[in-house]
């Protein structure tokens, strides 16, 4: 397993610095493939709170603080909660929340539907994504749509994901310290990882840098999809 995770952790890197999101998700399935789901919890959590912290650095001009902050007073706390209880929610809660606030975000994009996320609303809609991304890792990709709601696009939505990622990252990793979820053993296969998360970043920085806006756009949507589809799919 060592050997494969530095290929999979550039891969990670790349595609959640091009897209928005995505490569938790894509790490959290692969490693549980090889380790079962509580392993890839395990060694995901630290390496993701990494690749995400080194996003936020590089997007930090275009981060927007209000609704960061309204996000994180919501997620942090919560997703310690949810990390207390790892694998506790029903996959059917999550099941239909990825398709409701997936096609929320999708019908305003395409105009069908016009309104902006009041900022009241955005601190309890993370807590409610935050408990469940520590119960399961994979739920992060909900920030994205709440996120593309509340009309975040292009350097501001990436930049504003990867900080509110930071806070459920970090409070996964201390909960799941607490319960023994995390054990020295898996010290190494996490700082490979880590590592190969941030080579990633880099790598699609440069490439994000080529792409319109239009282009970056219908990648944040188009992933989303894919996500969700892939989500959806393990559950079945």
């Amino acid at each position: 397993m060592p050997l494969v995770l530095p290929l999979l952790g550039l891969v990670a890197g790349v595609l959640s610095t091009v897209a928005g999101q995505g490569g938790g998700l894509f790490l959290i399935l692969v490693c549980s493939a090889f380790v079962g789901p509580h392993v890839a919890l395990a060694i995901t959590a630290p390496a993701l709170l990494l690749g995400n912290l080194h996003r936020a650095i590089l997007y930090r001009r275009s981060i927007d603080r209000p609704i960061a902050a309204r996000m994180v007073a919501g997620a942090l706390p919560a997703a310690f909660v949810g990390g207390l209880l790892a694998d506790a929610i029903p996959a059917l809660v999550l099941h239909v929340l990825l398709v409701a606030l997936t096609g929320v975000a999708i019908a305003r994009a395409l105009g069908y539907l016009r309104f902006a996320v009041p900022g009241w609303a955005l601190t309890p809609a993370a807590a409610g994504i935050g408990a469940l991304t520590g119960t399961s890792g994979g739920a992060g990709i909900l920030f994205a749509p709440l996120l593309l709601c509340a009309g975040l696009t292009g350097a501001s939505y990436a930049g504003t994901l990867a900080l509110v990622a930071v806070a459920a990252h970090t409070a996964r990793v201390v909960a799941y310290g607490s319960n023994g979820l995390i054990t020295a053993d898996l010290a190494w296969p996490t700082v490979a990882l880590a590592a190969s998360i941030l080579a990633g970043n880099a790598l699609g920085t440069r490439a994000r840098a080529r792409l319109s806006d239009r282009a970056t756009t219908r990648l944040e949507y188009g992933v989303l999809v894919v996500c969700v589809g892939v989500s959806l799919a393990t559950m079945a």
